[in-house]
Protein backbone atom coordinates (compact mmCIF):
# COMPACT_ATOMS: atom_id res chain seq x y z
CA UNK A 1 0.00 0.00 0.00
CA UNK A 2 1.26 3.50 -0.76
CA UNK A 3 2.03 5.92 2.10
CA UNK A 4 -0.92 8.16 1.18
CA UNK A 5 -3.32 5.22 1.48
CA UNK A 6 -1.86 4.34 4.91
CA UNK A 7 -2.36 7.91 6.11
CA UNK A 8 -5.91 7.95 4.76
CA UNK A 9 -6.69 4.64 6.48
CA UNK A 10 -5.26 5.92 9.79
CA UNK A 11 -7.30 9.13 9.53
CA UNK A 12 -10.44 7.11 8.73
CA UNK A 13 -9.85 4.90 11.79
CA UNK A 14 -9.21 7.98 13.93
CA UNK A 15 -12.48 9.61 12.80
CA UNK A 16 -14.42 6.36 13.35
CA UNK A 17 -12.95 6.13 16.86
CA UNK A 18 -13.95 9.74 17.59
CA UNK A 19 -17.57 9.33 16.49
CA UNK A 20 -18.18 5.85 17.91
CA UNK A 21 -20.49 5.75 20.91
CA UNK A 22 -18.69 3.99 23.75
CA UNK A 23 -21.13 2.81 26.43
CA UNK A 24 -20.22 3.37 30.07
CA UNK A 25 -21.97 0.92 32.39
CA UNK A 26 -21.74 -0.44 35.92
CA UNK A 27 -19.84 -3.40 34.43
CA UNK A 28 -17.02 -1.44 32.80
CA UNK A 29 -16.65 1.74 34.87
CA UNK A 30 -15.80 2.78 38.41
CA UNK A 31 -16.18 6.43 39.35
CA UNK A 32 -14.42 7.79 42.44
CA UNK A 33 -13.93 11.20 43.97
CA UNK A 34 -10.42 12.65 44.09
CA UNK A 35 -8.98 14.48 47.11
CA UNK A 36 -9.65 17.76 45.30
CA UNK A 37 -13.36 16.93 44.87
CA UNK A 38 -13.15 16.03 41.18
CA UNK A 39 -14.49 12.84 39.63
CA UNK A 40 -12.08 10.16 38.43
CA UNK A 41 -12.96 7.26 36.11
CA UNK A 42 -11.37 3.83 35.83
CA UNK A 43 -12.70 2.34 32.60
CA UNK A 44 -12.27 -1.23 31.36
CA UNK A 45 -11.79 -1.10 27.60
CA UNK A 46 -13.18 -3.74 25.20
CA UNK A 47 -9.89 -5.67 25.08
CA UNK A 48 -9.81 -5.99 28.89
CA UNK A 49 -7.23 -3.23 29.39
CA UNK A 50 -8.12 -0.56 31.96
CA UNK A 51 -7.58 3.14 31.57
CA UNK A 52 -7.77 5.68 34.38
CA UNK A 53 -8.89 9.22 33.76
CA UNK A 54 -7.77 11.26 36.78
CA UNK A 55 -10.44 13.85 36.08
CA UNK A 56 -13.57 13.78 33.94
CA UNK A 57 -16.28 16.27 32.99
CA UNK A 58 -19.92 15.22 33.22
CA UNK A 59 -22.39 16.60 30.64
CA UNK A 60 -26.06 15.96 29.95
CA UNK A 61 -26.89 15.43 26.28
CA UNK A 62 -30.48 16.57 26.92
CA UNK A 63 -30.18 18.78 30.02
CA UNK A 64 -33.77 20.01 30.04
CA UNK A 65 -35.83 17.31 28.37
CA UNK A 66 -34.13 14.14 29.67
CA UNK A 67 -31.64 14.93 32.46
CA UNK A 68 -31.29 11.34 33.75
CA UNK A 69 -30.40 9.69 30.43
CA UNK A 70 -27.53 10.02 27.95
CA UNK A 71 -24.83 11.41 30.21
CA UNK A 72 -21.64 12.21 28.31
CA UNK A 73 -18.37 11.65 30.16
CA UNK A 74 -15.61 13.78 28.65
CA UNK A 75 -12.02 14.79 29.09
CA UNK A 76 -12.08 18.14 30.91
CA UNK A 77 -9.26 19.83 28.99
CA UNK A 78 -8.58 20.48 25.34
CA UNK A 79 -11.49 19.83 23.04
CA UNK A 80 -13.46 17.94 25.70
CA UNK A 81 -13.24 14.67 23.79
CA UNK A 82 -15.95 12.22 24.78
CA UNK A 83 -14.73 9.18 26.71
CA UNK A 84 -18.10 7.43 26.73
CA UNK A 85 -21.83 7.68 27.27
CA UNK A 86 -24.04 6.56 30.15
CA UNK A 87 -27.41 5.65 28.67
CA UNK A 88 -29.35 5.56 31.96
CA UNK A 89 -28.01 7.05 35.17
CA UNK A 90 -30.29 4.77 37.23
CA UNK A 91 -28.34 1.72 35.97
CA UNK A 92 -25.30 2.79 38.01
CA UNK A 93 -24.75 2.25 41.76
CA UNK A 94 -26.50 4.78 44.03
CA UNK A 95 -23.26 6.38 45.27
CA UNK A 96 -22.09 6.87 41.68
CA UNK A 97 -25.45 8.38 40.69
CA UNK A 98 -25.20 10.83 43.59
CA UNK A 99 -21.63 11.81 42.67
CA UNK A 100 -22.50 12.40 39.00
CA UNK A 101 -25.70 14.32 39.85
CA UNK A 102 -23.65 16.56 42.13
CA UNK A 103 -21.23 17.30 39.28
CA UNK A 104 -24.10 18.04 36.89
CA UNK A 105 -25.79 20.31 39.44
CA UNK A 106 -22.62 22.40 39.46
CA UNK A 107 -22.41 22.48 35.65
CA UNK A 108 -26.10 23.15 35.06
CA UNK A 109 -26.74 25.53 37.93
CA UNK A 110 -29.82 27.49 36.90
CA UNK A 111 -31.90 29.14 39.60
CA UNK A 112 -35.65 29.05 38.97
CA UNK A 113 -37.34 32.43 38.61
CA UNK A 114 -40.35 32.51 40.92
CA UNK A 115 -41.21 36.21 40.65
CA UNK A 116 -40.34 39.06 38.28
CA UNK A 117 -40.05 42.32 40.19
CA UNK A 118 -39.10 44.45 37.19
CA UNK A 119 -37.45 44.41 33.78
CA UNK A 120 -36.10 47.71 32.48
CA UNK A 121 -34.84 48.24 28.96
CA UNK A 122 -32.09 50.66 28.05
CA UNK A 123 -29.59 50.94 25.18
CA UNK A 124 -30.06 47.41 23.83
CA UNK A 125 -29.98 45.71 27.22
CA UNK A 126 -32.61 44.68 29.72
CA UNK A 127 -32.04 44.80 33.44
CA UNK A 128 -33.86 42.10 35.37
CA UNK A 129 -34.75 42.19 39.06
CA UNK A 130 -36.18 38.80 40.04
CA UNK A 131 -36.79 36.42 42.91
CA UNK A 132 -35.46 32.90 42.43
CA UNK A 133 -35.56 29.69 44.43
CA UNK A 134 -32.03 30.74 45.52
CA UNK A 135 -32.97 34.29 46.58
CA UNK A 136 -33.19 37.74 45.01
CA UNK A 137 -31.10 38.38 41.92
CA UNK A 138 -30.36 41.13 39.42
CA UNK A 139 -28.82 40.47 36.04
CA UNK A 140 -28.49 41.96 32.56
CA UNK A 141 -29.66 40.43 29.28
CA UNK A 142 -28.75 41.53 25.75
CA UNK A 143 -31.89 42.46 23.81
CA UNK A 144 -32.88 40.74 20.57
CA UNK A 145 -30.37 37.92 20.59
CA UNK A 146 -31.81 34.62 21.73
CA UNK A 147 -31.16 35.25 25.41
CA UNK A 148 -34.60 33.89 26.31
CA UNK A 149 -35.81 30.71 24.65
CA UNK A 150 -38.37 27.98 25.17
CA UNK A 151 -37.15 24.65 26.56
CA UNK A 152 -40.59 23.07 26.90
CA UNK A 153 -44.27 23.91 27.15
CA UNK A 154 -44.46 27.26 29.00
CA UNK A 155 -40.88 26.69 30.21
CA UNK A 156 -38.08 29.15 29.38
CA UNK A 157 -34.37 29.56 29.88
CA UNK A 158 -32.86 33.03 30.30
CA UNK A 159 -29.11 33.55 29.75
CA UNK A 160 -27.51 36.73 31.07
CA UNK A 161 -24.45 38.58 29.75
CA UNK A 162 -22.11 36.46 31.87
CA UNK A 163 -23.54 33.16 30.62
CA UNK A 164 -25.49 32.45 33.81
CA UNK A 165 -28.73 30.59 33.20
CA UNK A 166 -32.06 31.15 34.91
CA UNK A 167 -35.13 28.98 34.38
CA UNK A 168 -38.76 30.03 34.27
CA UNK A 169 -40.32 26.61 35.06
CA UNK A 170 -43.90 27.59 34.17
CA UNK A 171 -44.69 30.96 32.64
CA UNK A 172 -48.33 30.74 33.70
CA UNK A 173 -47.49 30.40 37.38
CA UNK A 174 -46.39 34.03 37.24
CA UNK A 175 -48.88 36.88 37.64
CA UNK A 176 -50.41 38.58 34.57
CA UNK A 177 -48.28 41.68 35.34
CA UNK A 178 -45.10 39.56 35.38
CA UNK A 179 -46.06 37.81 32.14
CA UNK A 180 -46.67 41.21 30.51
CA UNK A 181 -43.12 42.27 31.42
CA UNK A 182 -41.83 39.12 29.70
CA UNK A 183 -43.90 39.67 26.50
CA UNK A 184 -41.00 41.31 24.69
CA UNK A 185 -38.79 38.25 25.22
CA UNK A 186 -41.19 35.37 24.58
Amino acid sequence: MCPEADILEQEKKSVEDLIAIKPITADNAVFTRTEGGFVQLCLTLPGGETKTYTRVAVHRCFPHSDPEHYISIREPEGDGREIGLIEDLAALPEDTQEMLREQMALRYFSPKITRVRSIKEEYGYSYWDVETDRGACRFTVRMGGGSVYAIGANRYLVTDLDGNRFEIPDLYKLTPREIKQLDLFI
